[in-house]
């Protein structure tokens, strides 16, 4: 069984390093001419996938856009999933789900477990009850060739108070769980199937990410205010690892699928163009 680490390094390499989100905020259902409502999400959803699912390396549905519709929401969460993999895409559900014990367990075969209706490639997690509790979720990855995104340093301007935050040790809070992944991916070839969520507007915080030896969802490109370029700066030596992730950037370009495709060819030509220049 492959590892999702090896499956990411050869999509990365096949399709590009780009990861586009599927965000159906309200205001962008609008923007598309589309109702707030069930129609309108399955019309965004079929849209995204049509457009992009046999083309893009990594798309991640937001789960929260999906479960405000109820379980006929979550019916269509699932229907795009199942799509988005068919097509070739890896599909990484944001999810970022974080709890201790059977919970945590049961958030895991949720997401992670193949017989699964919401089974996906990969999740986003949230390590703020320490990374230890979430030994179930890098269980399940383990188990069934899935991935983990455990979130280190994000963008939100709440998030320095916690993230930045120094223990007994001196190291950030951030820091403990970035050296806490690393160890979980050491001797992993080419790539750890256990990621982090760092922002991508965050700029130089004087972390280390060069041991991580997984992958680095970069989210906040393109209308949240990051650029490609910024990468060299947030990820330094680490670079070779980063995921760029899109959202509104490429989806604000619809509805019509041409200018979906257009919009997600012109990030990843930005999106080569740093990792490439910061790579040398």
């Amino acid at each position: 069984m492959e590892t999702f680490g090896v499956r990411l390094h050869r999509a990365t390499a096949e399709r590009g390093p780009l990861c586009v989100g599927i965000d159906p905020h309200p205001s962008l259902l609008a923007r598309w001419g589309l109702s707030d409502d069930l129609a309108g999400l399955t019309r965004f959803s079929e849209t995204v996938v049509a457009a992009l699912a046999d083309r893009v390396a990594v798309v991640k549905p937001q789960s929260a856009f999906f479960e405000r519709f109820g379980s006929r929401g979550v019916a269509v969460l699932e229907s795009t999933i199942r799509q988005l993999r068919e097509a070739g895409a890896l599909v990484l559900l944001d999810v970022k789900r974080g709890d201790i014990g059977s919970t945590v367990a049961a958030y895991a075969a949720a997401y992670l477990d193949p017989s699964s209706p919401l089974a996906a490639d990969a999740i986003t997690a949230s390590p703020y009850l320490g990374v230890g509790a979430l030994a179930p979720m890098f269980d399940a990855a383990a188990a069934h060739g899935g991935g983990v995104f455990v979130l280190a340093l994000t963008s939100n301007p709440e998030g320095p108070a916690v993230q930045h935050a120094r223990g007994a040790d001196g190291r950030t809070v951030a820091q403990t769980v970035i050296d806490e992944i690393s160890q979980l991916n050491a001797g992993a070839q080419p790539l750890g199937s256990i990621g982090l969520v760092v922002g991508a507007t965050i700029g130089d915080t004087g972390h280390d990410l060069s041991t991580v030896n997984g992958p680095l969802l970069a989210p906040g490109l393109g209308a949240q205010g990051g650029t490609a370029a910024d990468l060299r700066t947030v990820f330094g030596s680490a670079i070779r690892s980063v995921l760029p992730s899109y959202s509104r950037e490429v989806l604000g370009a619809g509805p019509e699928i041409a200018d979906l495709r257009a919009a997600t060819a012109r990030v990843l030509v930005e999106c080569r163009s740093a990792l490439d220049v910061a790579a040398l």
